[in-house]
């Protein structure tokens, strides 16, 4: 079965479906809302600074919020200061976190000045670092890569072989180096490498768009699960999608009326959680969301030009034409219900 299981030590990911952290994407809300939707076997936060955390600011705090429903869940933390980085990770377990996560692969310049893909430059850093991690928690310890900083610095497999010794449980590749930016195609043919490599289980990212994509990763990898990022916002349904084609060889693509009620419970949550700027949130998810829906462009054009997070969903019930506006604009937190599968 394509990606059906993967244990980590004690936390067993079924199916081996990983929404990727993703920065201003893969808050609590939108965790709880791909759980809801099916087929995701393990989330992440967002990628929090350990240097944030240790002086516990606001945002660091809010990053590392989480509920019962989100499990499993590992929290992702980034920096360059091994003991920091170490205190840090023992925050994440005393918090109840399942795995904790360190950050090699963010390509922004302001992250690669203090870790993120810039680690990848400095092997003997990285070694401290991962050996401290490892001491300072009992609790399953991954990363996440890139495969090097340019076309002439690969070093994916060199990673992966120091992770394992250093005590590292997983390893997620993102096949692109860091002066690629999210540019040119992944080249899977690096996840392949690492995956003879080590006994540890690797995890193959980039460029899975859609169920045939993730069966092809596979095919051509050998990976032990599928981490998807950029492609969750804009299709949401992906991971349940990659459930059904792995037992039916089928899967269904969304009607507007699951469109409709994608966008209506997301932007619902958001206002029953009171989410600090609901407002932005809604428009900027309104880009991802409506890819697909006819006449998306007007819709967002509406989703934009609102001034309050209720006028947003008046807009949106307008837009579908929805029977009962009064009813349908009231928010809730059931979970979603579209009838895609």
């Amino acid at each position: 079965m394509l990606f059906e299981e993967l244990q980590i030590r004690n936390v067993r990911i079924r199916p081996a479906h990983i929404l990727a952290p993703m920065a201003g994407i893969t808050d609590t809300v939108f965790r709880r809302f791909i759980k809801r939707l099916g087929g995701c076997g393990l989330i992440m936060t967002e990628f929090i600074s350990s240097e944030g955390m240790i002086r516990q600011n606001l945002k660091s705090r809010r990053y590392l919020y989480y509920t019962e429903e989100e499990r499993p869940i590992s929290a992702q933390i980034f920096g360059a200061d091994p003991d920091h980085l170490a205190d840090a990770a023992r925050i994440i377990e005393d918090l109840g976190f399942d795995l904790v996560d360190l950050n090699l692969g963010c390509p922004a310049k302001k992250v690669v000045k203090c870790g993120g893909s810039g680690l990848l430059r400095d092997l003997p850093l990285l070694k401290l670092i991962l050996e401290k991690i490892r001491r300072s928690v009992s609790i399953p310890f991954t990363i996440k890569i890139r495969s090097g900083w340019s076309d002439e610095e690969i070093v994916a497999c060199q990673v992966a072989k120091l992770a394992e010794d250093s005590g590292v449980e997983a390893i997620a590749i993102h096949p692109r180096t860091r002066l690629q930016g999210y540019s040119g195609k992944a080249r899977w043919e690096l996840i392949r490498e690492t995956k003879v490599s080590v006994r540890i289980p690797v995890i193959g990212n980039g460029d899975v768009m859609s169920p045939p994509d993730a069966l092809d990763l596979q095919a051509k990898t050998g990976c032990d699960a599928v981490m998807i990022g950029r492609a969750a916002p804009s299709n949401p349904w992906i991971f349940r999608q990659m459930e059904s084609f792995a037992r039916t060889g089928r899967y269904n693509e969304p009607s507007e009326a699951d469109r409709y009620q994608l966008i209506r419970d997301y932007y619902a949550m958001l206002i029953q959680e009171e989410t600090p700027g609901a407002i932005g949130k809604m428009k900027q998810f309104a880009s991802w969301f409506t890819h697909g829906v006819r006449n998306g462009a007007e819709l967002r054009r509406s989703v934009q030009s609102s001034k309050s997070p209720q006028e947003v969903l008046a807009r949106v019930d307008d837009f579908f034409g929805a029977a009962d506006h009064k009813q349908l604009s009231a928010p809730d937190t059931a979970p979603c219900q579209s009838p895609l599968l």
